[in-house]
């Protein structure tokens, strides 16, 4: 069963941040930041304060253990001041230049959703299977929650990585990849959609 978290411990919130953000040191969205010992503890940083983001949007959900975390978001909802918070929170905790490289990249990856950017949908902001539980159907269970969510809304569900191996899973699991953008770091971002539009 997977489930929206609410009123949980700073305590969980703090262990849940370092689950996903352990699990977020090797994406290749992080590329520039050097080599994985190099941006571990950055990396961490910047999980944290996003998985902070993700949670008081009321977006993060989990399965009932917690060993499985999925970010939600119907682009009908716009919680600017909490992105403020968050974007005013990593630039007081990391490197100007950690989120100068960063930004770059999502620049020049972000012409990638223009099919949808208009369109409302749901973007799934993080899938992440504590590391000693991966391989028992917990990814699964979390992506086909989001499609029932979609399927209920009659809307798009769209899935971004920049891991080959999760947009492949991703297509077994039913999603279709409606484009994808390498930047110039050579990382590629690639852009999935389960689409569940209700027709008239």
């Amino acid at each position: 069963m997977i489930y929206r978290l609410k009123n949980i411990t700073p305590e969980q919130l703090n262990n849940i941040s370092n689950i996903i953000g352990e699990a977020f040191v090797t994406n290749e969205m992080f590329r520039n930041w050097g080599s994985i010992e190099e941006r571990h503890d950055d990396v961490i940083t910047y999980m944290t304060i996003y998985v902070d983001y993700v949670y008081h949007a009321g977006e993060l959900y989990s399965n009932e253990d917690m060993t499985g975390f999925i970010g939600l978001e119907d682009t009908a909802r716009k919680p600017i001041l909490l992105r403020l918070k968050m974007l005013f929170r990593m630039i007081r905790r990391l490197q100007f230049s950690r989120i100068r490289s960063l930004m770059n990249f999502v620049k020049q990856i972000d012409k990638a959703d223009n099919l949808f950017v208009n369109k409302r949908h749901i973007d799934t902001l993080m899938v992440c299977v504590k590391k000693d539980h991966q391989g028992k159907g917990i990814a699964s269970e979390l992506v086909n929650y989001a499609k029932r969510k979609a399927k209920i809304n009659g809307i798009p569900l769209l899935f971004h990585t920049d891991m080959p191996s999760y947009a492949k899973m991703y297509e077994h699991l039913g999603c279709r990849l409606y484009n994808k953008v390498t930047a110039d770091n050579g990382v590629t971002r690639y852009c999935l959609c389960y689409n569940t539009e209700k027709r008239s």
